[in-house]
């Protein structure tokens, strides 16, 4: 396997940690990795965060040093977008006309942010995926604007938080019952709904933004769905993302809710994904997933990398547990497992009033996932039982 020549597209976190893989494991043979972002690869949780807020400047997010990417010894083609993948020649069209041949494939082109309808081109409207999202709001809110959240989920919150400790004026809409509810679950969720509210983030809760209204081509703020209208300086959409898989049309590939694969993450025809991007069968659970954590893309790096070197007939099946954690105000959020379609969710440690707590989600008769609030050590401790799958009525 060593003389063949990988390519990898997508120089995300999981690309490069796939890479990073390949020559670990002893892969000597040529590598190369294309992205479409100028900027080396770098780690996205501090976006939302660190970078959103300036504490962090650009630099201090890269994956790896400039001297440990060159000893990768990689052909590293940034700034350029694969745009069609043609399965029988073996090869990768990129933006710039030309062509990349390969003998094995991975796919880590990862998840781009969803945009409210009919805001292409408007002033004043953001998303947080890419560094130049996350320099382009902190820009925006330089001179404290009120900013205006479409989205209750993790971005939204984390920004809220981000805004109001810049000293904005924050408003949140969103079409649940509270921020993160669909993830958290209505004790967790009002938790956190409650400290929002107490660092002064003005909270729209259960209606739809129907559209953004602007005069002049910038924005001037929304209209929801029950016909109120709210002004903003500032908005930021954060409605989830979308897996980055329309250059794979007339591949051959199936795609779906991401690029699929099987249970060792191999697409077909030599080729394997990693990542956000990655829908693959998962075997403890027979379930087809996507997962969009920042951990996850790193597990199914090192698997990929695994796979791609042993060959197809020796390669192993992928399963994880995943873990997402998030960071707002002095609160710690934690997830071990899959937290959506919970069927029950059960506070088992601590309380809302005490700012720390801890549950348990069940889904046909297991634990399937645990959450925690400021209770990182004690959190660690039902890992286990999301691992096992245990029987949610022994706990």
């Amino acid at each position: 396997m060593n003389d063949r020549h990988v390519v990898v597209v997508g120089a995300s976190a999981a690309g490069l940690a796939t890479a990073d893989a390949l020559r670990r494991f002893g892969h000597t043979g040529p590598l190369t990795l294309i992205g479409q972002e100028a900027h080396p690869p770098y780690d996205r949780p501090p976006l939302s965060k660190q970078v959103l807020s300036g504490a962090w400047q650009p630099g201090r997010v890269a994956l790896k040093p400039a001297e440990a990417l060159a000893g990768l010894g990689l052909d590293l083609r940034l700034g350029v977008e694969a745009v069609a993948l043609d399965t029988d020649a073996h090869q990768v069209r990129l933006g710039d006309g030309s062509r990349i041949g390969y003998d094995d494939l991975v796919v880590a082109t990862g998840a781009g942010a969803r945009r409210l309808p009919g805001t292409d081109g408007i002033a004043g409207v953001h998303v947080l995926r890419t560094m130049e999202d996350a320099l382009g709001l902190r820009d925006a809110l330089t001179d404290t604007p009120h900013l205006l959240i479409v989205g209750g989920g993790f971005v939204g919150a984390e920004a809220a938080a981000v805004a109001r400790g810049l000293g904005c004026r924050v408003t949140m809409v969103t079409d649940i019952a509270a921020p993160m509810g669909d993830v958290l679950g209505p004790d967790l969720a009002g938790m956190m709904a409650a400290v929002h509210r107490e660092h002064g983030v003005e909270m729209r809760t259960g209606v739809a933004v129907e559209r953004v209204l602007h005069d002049g081509g910038r924005a001037t703020g929304v209209r929801l769905a029950d016909g109120v209208t709210l002004d903003a300086d500032v908005i930021l959409v954060g409605i989830g993302a979308r897996p980055h898989v329309e250059w794979l049309a007339g591949s051959g590939l199936t795609v779906g809710n991401g690029l699929e694969c099987d249970e060792t993450l191999y697409a077909g025809q030599d080729v394997w994904a990693a990542g956000d991007v990655a829908s693959w069968l998962d075997p403890r659970t027979g379930v087809r997933r996507r997962v969009e954590h920042r951990t996850n893309a790193g597990e199914q790096a090192l698997a990929v990398g695994r796979n791609v070197l042993a060959g197809r007939p020796a390669a192993t099946p992928f399963t994880t547990v995943p873990y997402v954690w998030s960071d707002q105000y002095d609160l710690k959020i934690q997830i071990y497992g899959d937290t959506r379609g919970a069927q029950q969710i059960r506070v088992v440690e601590g309380a809302p009033s005490a700012r720390r707590m801890l549950a348990l989600y069940g889904r046909d008769g297991v634990v399937v996932a645990a959450a925690g609030i400021n209770m990182v050590r004690a959190l660690r401790g039902y890992r286990t039982l999301v691992a096992d799958a245990a029987s949610w009525h022994g706990v």
